[in-house]
């Protein structure tokens, strides 16, 4: 073996050098001390041979410890390290000071553990946790925004069909060509089209309802952040109504935050029960053309509400021609647990349930808007079968 595949397995595995034969020094030596004081072990970790790995409950130690990750590790396994920060070693009330949000990596997670503390959270703590989750905000944004915008005005410009398209540019050559494929002639090696079909012209009008339903409880955390920056950006389209529902036990309509989602997010109340029938009841008086509107139910479906009820305003709804859809989370981790009683009953309904990426996310909603079976994009797009 290599001394460097060594090296590797040394920081890989913690301990000393008589496991692995390969003692550490310099940056080394510092990295497998920020990892000791997480994980425990490593001879950053140790005073005379015994293990003294954590980080205690010192938020000055705490706050250099965050400084020396960042140095030593990409953003990526940062944001895994203060994720597993605070799962193992319970500094949920660190993040409540300022130095703490200073120095940290800002990122979904630590986001939604923000918004957990919100009614908790001191003054003097606010302004820093705003700005931190502002720019998460902000990142995502950039990174969902256009590509959002341009799934959702292609699916609706194609859902504007018309046999009496107005200027050539409107025509839709490969539509019209299949359409008139009969009037081939072969002496002349074309196709004379007898109708012609292409996009109508763009609607200054709503074209659609879309009503975005999202379960706060705990365990749906980053899916409440990333439901609330794709609202902000379907509000800010014309052609679509976007309304944005969040419950748990209660239900507050934030749809006139979607201008700023970073408010958005901080009039959630992450935690507490789930009653799902009574959000959908809420949604139901929210839309008004059944036939162009779009309902995204974002849960686990885990309904503490009463059951039969939420599955007969389900069976309402698309009987009324509403397009249905339930994602089990909007999220990249997926969805480990749900209530999979419910979700086979919406599935008995005709309502696929299913996890669904951020990135994937505009290409659900392009499906939806052209009305094409989800459940069926969801088995191509996503490799799962909706349940």
């Amino acid at each position: 073996m290599t001394d460097e595949r060594l090296r590797r397995w040394r920081l890989v595995l913690g301990g000393d050098a008589d496991g692995t034969g390969c003692a550490l020094g310099g940056v080394d030596a510092q990295m497998d001390g920020a990892l000791a004081a997480l994980y425990g072990g490593g001879e950053g970790g140790r005073e005379g041979g015994e293990r003294s790995a954590g980080l205690g409950g010192s938020a000055p130690r705490v706050a250099r410890w965050l400084g020396d990750i960042r140095s030593y590790f990409p953003s990526t396994v940062v944001q895994v390290m203060q994720k597993d920060a605070v799962e193992r070693l319970n500094l949920t009330r660190l993040l409540l000071e300022p130095e703490m949000l200073e120095a940290v990596e800002p990122d979904v997670h630590l986001v939604g553990t923000l918004l957990s503390l919100n009614r908790v959270m001191p003054e003097k703590a606010r302004e820093s946790a705003r700005a931190l989750v502002a720019k998460v905000v902000a990142d995502l944004e950039r990174r969902l925004t256009q590509k959002t915008k341009a799934a959702v005005t292609g699916a609706l410009d194609r859902a504007a069909k018309t046999n009496r398209p107005r200027r050539v540019a409107d025509i839709d050559w490969d539509r019209t060509i299949r359409a008139n494929l009969h009037n081939y002639l072969p002496e002349r090696g074309t196709v004379v089209p007898s109708r012609l079909v292409g996009y109508g012209r763009r609607q200054r009008a709503v074209q659609r309802e879309v009503v975005l339903c999202i379960d706060q409880s705990g365990s749906m955390a980053a899916s409440v952040v990333y439901s609330s920056v794709f609202g902000a950006v379907l509000a800010s389209m014309r052609s679509l109504k976007t309304s944005l529902v969040v419950f748990d036990t209660s239900i507050v309509d934030l749809t006139e935050q979607l201008h700023d989602p970073v408010e958005l997010l901080f009039g959630t109340q992450l935690g507490g029960g789930t009653d799902i029938n009574r959000a959908i009841a809420y949604c139901q008086g929210l839309i008004t053309r059944p036939t162009d509107s779009i309902f995204v139910l974002i849960s686990d479906l885990y309904e503490g509400g009463v059951r039969q009820e939420m599955l007969r305003r389900v069976a309402q709804m698309t009987a009324a021609g509403v397009q249905v859809i339930v994602l089990l989370a909007l999220s990249d981790e997926g969805a480990p647990f749900y209530d999979h009683e419910n979700a086979a009953a919406l599935a008995a309904l005709g309502v696929p349930a299913f996890a669904c990426t951020p990135d994937a996310f505009p290409g659900l909603m392009a499906a939806a808007i052209e009305r094409r079976d989800v459940g069926v994009w969801a088995e191509r797009e996503l490799g799962v079968a909706a349940t």
